[in-house]
């Protein structure tokens, strides 16, 4: 299959290297052997551009005085020595609260200004982010930079109003629904202006997603297909078979190793 072009250079990439796909790090590559228990972090981050990585995935949430964090969790307590809500808790309070007992949680303003080549695929995990990432992409003019999703419809849509300019957005819940289980004429009538890319997981609650007849429908209305979290090769190889357009993964050097194997590696612009 050929990757739709969607006119979005974060989503288009790579479209004149024939059969190549975006890898993604996901959370920097957060099963890596050498950043294991970093996730999330510059050092993670780095890592994964390191390997050749041009993609990488993250999450974020703002503290109490409106600083944006790339973090996953609401709560300190699963990655760091710290407890507590970040929503609730001052930026200058979260200094100590070190990712694996040793790495501080990076602003993502650091990550778009410390990783000038690379592009941010960003989950809003709350709705207090939304206007501070918006303001951020406007800031730092990263609106090619960056492909931003949420597991609320309301998040996206109330992102794509605040920005000057399109940003590449992935489809919502319902997005994802329409597009796997609608009739073809009534799902694209509802889908319109709801996304620009779906990314989904290969199965959810038993059920699979992502199968030929899903990625055939999305390509044939324009919509490239990201699955996430594959860390697995064989999983890899089976929706690559497919001809999905990206894969996002915590294996890092497994999900490199396979696309360099196969010749879908995206090689990075001189």
């Amino acid at each position: 299959m050929t990757r739709p072009r969607t006119g979005f250079p974060f989503l288009d990439a790579g479209l004149d290297q024939p059969a190549a796909v975006l890898a993604f790090a996901h959370r920097g590559g957060a099963r890596h052997p050498d950043v294991a228990g970093l996730e999330n972090t510059m050092l993670a981050f780095e890592h994964a551009v390191r390997l050749g990585y041009t993609y990488l995935e993250t999450d974020v949430h703002v503290t109490r005085d409106g600083q944006l964090l790339a973090f996953h969790d609401h709560v300190l307590d699963r990655l760091t020595s710290s407890v507590g809500s970040i929503v609730e808790t001052a930026y200058v309070d979260l200094r100590t609260a070190l990712i694996g007992g040793r790495e501080p949680i990076p602003l993502m303003a650091d990550l778009l200004e410390h990783l000038p080549r690379a592009r941010f695929n960003i989950d809003l995990k709350s709705d207090a982010a939304v206007p501070v990432l918006a303001e951020l992409v406007e800031r730092t003019g990263s609106h090619d930079r960056v492909c931003v999703g949420a597991f609320t419809e309301r998040r996206l849509r109330a992102f794509r109003r605040l920005v000057s300019r399109p940003v590449a957005t992935s489809y919502g819940p319902v997005g994802v629904g329409l597009s796997r289980y609608a009739p073809r004429l009534l799902a694209e009538r509802l889908l319109h202006g709801r996304g620009d890319a779906l990314q989904v997981p290969h199965r959810h609650r038993g059920l699979h997603i992502v199968t030929p007849r899903f990625v055939a429908r999305a390509h044939a209305a324009g919509r490239p297909v990201h699955v996430w979290t594959v860390d697995e090769p064989d999983e890899m190889e089976l929706l690559l078979d497919l001809g999905v357009d990206g894969l996002i993964s915590d294996r890092t050097d497994v999900l490199r190793d396979v696309l360099v194997r196969r010749g879908q590696w995206l090689e990075p612009a001189p």
